[in-house]
């Protein structure tokens, strides 16, 4: 199941599911919830009691799980990182696979997964780009770690190049400036509420990489 996908809330009644299985999908729906709330209403805006009706699941349970709002943001912020980085990751082993793309045609394909991922799911985009911000210093660490995973999937598709970028330390610089790059024009398109055009960025951030690297 995706980050985007839904989670259902459990039958009353008998399910013979285990303690454990229960839980888990609790947690998912409290992830999912608190993903949703947060796009919707903002951060700052967003209650624990918000996210509880959203997810079905009681105020007991979620102390159970959870410690309080910002512990749930920074899982349910984990999860959407987790899957974007996943989706681009298993995007570049298929690229490698083939064996017929140059270093610039694997970069475009990551590229085109991330921003699709995006835009098919606009509130994993909201809080994983812009609300990530107004939780403080920890989930700003989160993202700053996120960045790092992308970073080192741009320099994977450029392996044993030896321009300005690929995977080599003192190559890792262009990679760090194509993705910021990118995360400055998807945070601000998200921001104002553009998800849908986010695919249109592959082109103009495709001639960026060509001329860091040198390309053109």
């Amino acid at each position: 199941m995706s980050a985007a996908e839904p989670h259902r809330a459990l039958p009353r009644g008998p399910h013979g599911l285990s303690r454990e299985e229960v839980e888990l999908s609790q947690r998912a729906r409290l992830l999912q919830a608190t993903t949703e709330a947060v796009a919707e209403q903002g951060y700052v805006k967003t209650t624990v009691a918000d996210i509880l009706a959203r997810a079905g699941v009681s105020r007991a349970t979620f102390y159970q799980l959870f410690r309080d709002k910002e512990d749930c943001f920074l899982a349910a912020y984990k999860n959407n990182a987790d899957f974007v980085a996943a989706v681009m990751a298993v995007e570049l082993e298929q690229v490698r696979a083939s064996g017929d793309l140059d270093p610039l045609e694997r970069l475009g394909r990551v590229l085109e997964v991330y921003l699709t991922a995006l835009r098919s799911g606009p509130a994993l985009a909201r809080v994983f780009l812009v609300e990530v911000y107004a939780a403080g210093p920890t989930a700003i660490e989160q993202r700053r770690a996120s960045l790092e995973q992308f970073v080192d999937i741009v320099a994977e598709t450029h392996r044993g190049e030896s321009g300005v970028l690929g995977t080599k330390g003192s190559q890792r610089f262009a990679a760090q400036a194509f993705v910021g790059a990118v995360s400055s024009l998807v945070t601000n398109a998200v921001g104002v509420g553009e998800t849908d055009d986010l695919p249109s960025l592959r082109q103009p951030l495709m001639r960026l990489a060509a001329q860091i690297t040198r390309k053109l």
